[in-house]
């Protein structure tokens, strides 16, 4: 092969002549000695480039790593959003309840008649004691709230219990026949055998006579509803309040009837006025207190009144 070389200055060249053994020699150096090269230098590149950076393939993966971790922390912060809202919602649920409790409680301490001072359910109670640090580790506020909130729950199911006992107590109380029946008088005859005024044979009296001022009102003994209002033999005008639990209180002899029947009564309403009438020697009332139907002794109801 022959290679001409041309100068820049005209009038002069060059001729060389290239053997096989020149060729084979370029071609070995281009073939092998250049790649050999080529390839030192990029492993000297990507050694200075794990030295002082990492290589590619692990810059991919702390990429990767830095994208998972970032995920992690926003689904930390979802997680964390969504608890302290279901704490909130917890919070005011315990104060809804804590405002209910508080009510029941001021309702049963008028209706128990307790001192408003001692049991005073718009103020913490009072509490106190050394301070006592402990560090077995960070308490669950979900779990406390838990139990707190069953905590309350029970309290408010016993005060309503109670509150339910109350009420049943003082609806027995309001129709329990209590007091005196008339303003002023004495029990002029009792209850039990005693000898018949118009006969003078013994007879089984089945209520208590007062004596009392002719006209003066008549009062009835309990909470109940008016059952009869009439003319009863012997007996007279008659007024009949039942009270439930299958008892009835009975007044007989009066003057005038001011009840009337389907009429309902609280303890220490006027129903009738003291008269004579009936079989009756002068002004005074006969009571009477029937529980099933049977006439038991009025002066233990009447003792009532005296406490």
């Amino acid at each position: 092969m022959n290679v001409i070389l041309v100068p820049s200055k005209p009038g002069s060249s060059t001729s060389s002549c290239l053997t096989h053994r020149h060729l084979l020699l370029i071609g070995l150096v281009g073939g092998i000695l250049l790649p050999m090269l080529i390839g030192i230098l990029t492993y000297k590149i990507e050694s200075l480039i794990e030295r002082h950076g990492g290589s590619p393939t692990r810059l991919m993966a702390f990429k990767s790593e830095l994208s998972k971790q970032r995920a992690a922390i926003e689904s930390a912060k979802a997680a964390s959003s969504a608890h302290l809202n279901a704490l909130a919602l917890k919070l005011g649920q315990l104060q809804a309840q804590t405002l209910r409790l508080n009510a029941l409680g001021g309702r049963l301490t008028r209706m128990a008649g307790l001192d408003a001072r001692e049991f005073n359910f718009e103020q913490d109670v009072a509490q106190g004691g050394p301070e006592v640090t402990h560090t077995s580790g960070t308490p669950n506020v979900g779990l406390n709230l838990d139990r707190l909130a069953k905590d309350i729950t029970a309290a408010q199911a016993r005060l309503q219990a109670l509150e339910t006992l109350l009420l049943d107590r003082r609806l027995t109380d309001a129709v329990t026949p209590t007091g005196w029946p008339t303003e002023g008088g004495f029990i002029s005859s009792g209850f039990g055998m005693r000898s018949d005024p118009f006969t003078g044979q013994s007879a089984f009296h089945e209520g208590v006579d007062i004596a009392s001022r002719l006209g003066s009102p008549i009062h009835a003994m309990a909470d109940g509803v008016v059952s009869f209002v009439g003319e009863k033999p012997n007996y007279g005008k008659t007024v009949e309040i039942t009270h439930g639990s299958g008892v009835i209180t009975r007044y007989a002899h009066t003057l005038s009837l001011l009840a009337k029947v389907g009429d309902k009564v609280q303890r220490g309403d006027p129903i009738a006025l003291v008269g004579s009438s009936g079989r009756s020697t002068g002004p005074h009332l006969h009571v009477e207190v029937l529980k099933d139907g049977r006439a038991v002794n009025p002066a233990g109801y009447l003792r009532l009144a005296a406490r």
